[in-house]
């Protein structure tokens, strides 16, 4: 499964239609984020994106968690969230 890393600097309109295109395709997406500023985009990149499937009848639904992250030799906890359509 392909993990969307999110940064402060993420597009979040780019970010909406890569989730809404793993979840047409897959059925979920999954996104990673460490950081208040990365968090943040990636919570309007799904608010935005439910504004794309909606019209298909696709409600999205988001499974936050916590991971643990490798950065630089560093461990980090980022936020790892899971976007799925409800069922």
């Amino acid at each position: 499964m392909e993990i969307l890393k999110i940064s402060s600097k993420s597009n979040p309109n780019s970010v909406a239609g890569a989730i809404a295109g793993l979840v047409e395709e897959r059925g979920k997406a999954e996104m990673q984020a460490i950081g208040a500023g990365a968090l943040n985009q990636a919570i309007k990149a799904i608010a935005i994106a439910r504004g794309f499937v909606a019209p298909k009848g696709i409600n999205l639904v988001c499974v936050p968690g916590f991971s643990n992250v490798d950065v630089e030799g560093e461990d980090r906890t980022g936020i790892k969230l899971i976007i799925k359509e409800e069922k």
